[in-house]
């Protein structure tokens, strides 16, 4: 599942910030439901990381450490709490590719789609 940026409005995963001590994998669960309405059983394993410069209000450009972790998608909402800003996709993993801009992304779901049970 592929998502849009709120801002730029380019194909990405569902990211964000942990709350308070929130492990990153439980961080990526939540992010998960509030961007695109998915639930399920998220990986303590991560497929890998990545780096992208996060653009802020003032203008100024943050580097941004990724981890992407896998969740097996059990319910998907048809209400959620960014429906109105984003917009979600099923994609295979070569549209995927072709989809996102970041290439070290396009990298992790590459490798992820060759092999997704070792992450289980």
């Amino acid at each position: 599942m592929l998502i849009t940026s709120r801002d730029t409005g380019r194909w990405v995963l569902p990211k964000g910030w942990p709350e308070a001590k929130e492990p990153l994998c439980e961080a990526a669960a939540r992010e998960a439901g509030e961007e695109a309405g998915l639930r399920g059983t998220i990986s303590h394993i991560e497929a890998g990381r990545y780096f992208y410069a996060k653009a802020l209000a003032s203008g100024e450009e943050v580097p941004c450490e990724v981890l992407v972790f896998p969740l097996q998608v059990d319910k998907i909402a048809d209400r959620w709490k960014e429906k109105r800003a984003r917009t979600r996709k099923w994609v295979t993993s070569a549209e995927a590719v072709h989809m996102v801009n970041e290439p070290d992304l396009c990298e992790i779901i590459a490798d992820f789609c060759a092999n997704p049970r070792r992450f289980s």
